[in-house]
């Protein structure tokens, strides 16, 4: 059924959706705001491990969590399998209002201006499509500020001499250090390093109407019981409902994007809660479904002038997928570090190792760990040690308190051949061909997580662990476990990229990408600020372009 037109549908309510269908909402735009999700609140799970902190044992709690969203990896041996929402091999992706922010860790890291120009700072790189972003740390700095103010975050720049210039401090103060922070303090102070607070979309202090933490343990995977944890679903998406301008529809399935023989986008297909095609005609688009979901929607929309899906016609949409190669340490320590109420447990970082490690290209940043609850402590265990029977549940009740990390999320290499597309044979409920992932991590990000878990080590040991031992990400598969990004980046060349430095897909004016998808290379540190910088970065181009129907 084909609805009354729009000026504009976003597809996707999650960091970089919200805040699209919020900003054009309040420009006056009437906006048709799609999640596939439904609202969800801490009551919907409450603490049930096993649904949430991402163990996916029972399915994800804010996630896809049925049959209907299928999805096909590659094996080993160049075969195929189906996957389910339930398996470690999906990948994370979110379906609810609010996406991944109503769940995730909430570190809010600005990029630095290194990661902006990596190919200028660095080089090439032999079987990698390491380039430089289309824009600028500067480009984008009012829009990380915008985000740090509008949707919240706490911290202090000024602890951190690698952090990037700033034209304005964040809103709350930083989180004080717990048990286990200010232990790292001490020992990287030692070092010689350089420790400071980790910034995050959290409130400190009341803000924004709403209150500060109260420090549970249920945080990391799990939506805030107060509702202190700032996402899209309680800062953005409300003030985008509130203007009357915008319509959000939960439980609709994004299905293809209409095209007309000149190329322009006409209307989003789509499936609604009760499971009817509808047809929502809109001026312009903005596809914000995730870095693996916006290249399937791009790819199951052919027109007459991309026979080979939205954007596609130099084979670029789906190529790049990037996660983060998550490495560090573990440790053992003789006495308890573990503090209970010390939530969400993350709170410290060094950046000394980011840029500028010898003969490395990019790095990470490393820091203290959420609090590990029980079911995914029975993860972690050294080299060795069993992992069922009376040994590993000894194992569970001597170390649980005495156990921590130290680890950070390496600057992965973009590869052309790890990548998004569409299966031929398998659809899901709905009859849309689903994705299917393929291709390998670059042989270089296990050079940089070497370096980088053996300079974690260091820091356990200095800290007074009596057993260490190196936690190194895998080397075959796709990537794009956490943090999935670069599968329609953006560049000046229409040959090299899929969309212009404004997120418009090339030579398709009424078509814009505004998640993740955009990023050329992923950083060393957890991108959400940067999404929903990029969102603002998006809007405030459609804002100051468009000309009632179409751009000047």
């Amino acid at each position: 059924m084909s609805l009354d037109k729009v000026n504009t549908v976003v597809v996707g309510a999650g960091a970089g959706g919200g805040i699209v269908a919020k900003e054009l909402a309040e420009a006056g735009l009437s906006v048709v705001l799609l999640e596939r999700g439904r609202w969800q609140t801490f009551d919907d799970h409450g603490t049930d491990e096993l649904i949430s902190q991402r163990t996916t044992v029972l399915g994800n709690a804010f996630g896809p969590d049925d049959e209907r969203h299928r999805r096909v990896v590659r094996n080993d041996d160049g075969s195929w399998r189906v996957v389910l929402p339930s398996q470690w091999d999906y990948n994370n992706v979110a379906a609810c209002v609010g996406g991944g922010t109503l769940s995730y860790g909430a570190m809010a890291w600005r990029f630095m201006p290194q990661d902006f120009k990596m190919r200028s700072t660095y080089g090439d790189l032999a079987g990698s499509t390491l380039d430089d972003w289309p824009i600028s740390y500067d480009d984008l700095e009012p829009f990380y500020e915008k985000a740090e103010w509008e949707i919240g975050v706490s911290g202090d720049d000024s602890q951190n001499p690698f952090a990037p210039p700033r034209r304005k401090a964040h809103p709350m103060p930083a989180f004080e250090y717990n048990r286990d922070g200010k232990m790292f303090e001490e020992a990287t102070r030692r070092l010689g390093y350089h420790p400071f607070p980790i910034p995050m979309l959290r409130n400190s202090v009341d803000y924004n109407d709403r209150p500060s933490c109260m420090h549970v343990r249920h945080c990391v995977g799990f939506a805030c019981p107060i509702d202190a944890k700032n996402g899209t679903q309680n800062t953005v998406i409300p003030k985008a409902i509130d203007t009357g301008l915008c319509q959000l529809r939960t439980g609709t399935m994004a299905s293809r994007i209409e095209f007309d023989d000149q190329g322009k986008a006409l209307g989003v297909h789509y499936f609604d809660e009760a499971g009817q095609a509808q047809y929502q005609p809109a001026d312009l688009i903005v596809v914000a479904a995730s870095a693996t979901e916006t290249p399937r929607l791009l790819l199951n929309s052919p027109s007459k002038l991309f026979p080979n899906g939205a954007g596609n016609n130099n084979d670029w949409v789906g190529r790049n997928l990037q996660g983060h190669a998550y490495t560090g340490a573990s440790g053992l320590f003789p006495h308890e570090v573990y503090e209970d109420e010390g939530g969400p447990g993350a709170c410290i970082a060094i950046c000394d190792f980011n840029h500028g490690n010898e003969g490395l290209i990019g790095g990470a940043m490393l820091c203290n760990p959420f609090i590990t609850l029980p079911y995914l402590f029975s993860r972690y265990r050294p080299p060795g040690e069993s992992r069922w029977g009376l040994s590993h549940k000894q194992y569970q009740r001597e170390y649980y308190k005495k156990f921590t990390m130290f680890r950070g999320p390496v600057q992965e290499m973009p590869v052309y051949e790890s990548r998004v597309e569409l299966d031929p044979e398998v659809k899901d409920d709905w009859g849309i061909p689903t994705l299917r992932l393929s291709g390998n991590p670059h042989p270089h990000d296990q050079e940089i997580a070497q370096f980088i878990s053996a300079r974690a080590e260091e820091v356990l040991k200095e800290a007074g662990a009596i057993r260490t031992w190196k936690n190194m990400p895998g080397t075959g598969g796709p990537s794009g476990g956490q943090h999935q990004a670069g599968t329609c980046r953006m560049g000046d060349d229409p040959k090299s990229s899929v969309t212009n430095r404004y997120g418009q897909v090339h030579e398709i004016d009424n078509l814009f990408v505004a998640d993740a998808s955009l990023h050329v290379t992923n950083g060393g540190f957890n991108p959400v600020l940067t999404i929903m910088a990029l969102g603002y970065w998006v809007a405030d181009y459609i804002k100051k372009e468009w000309k009632g129907t179409q751009f000047k």
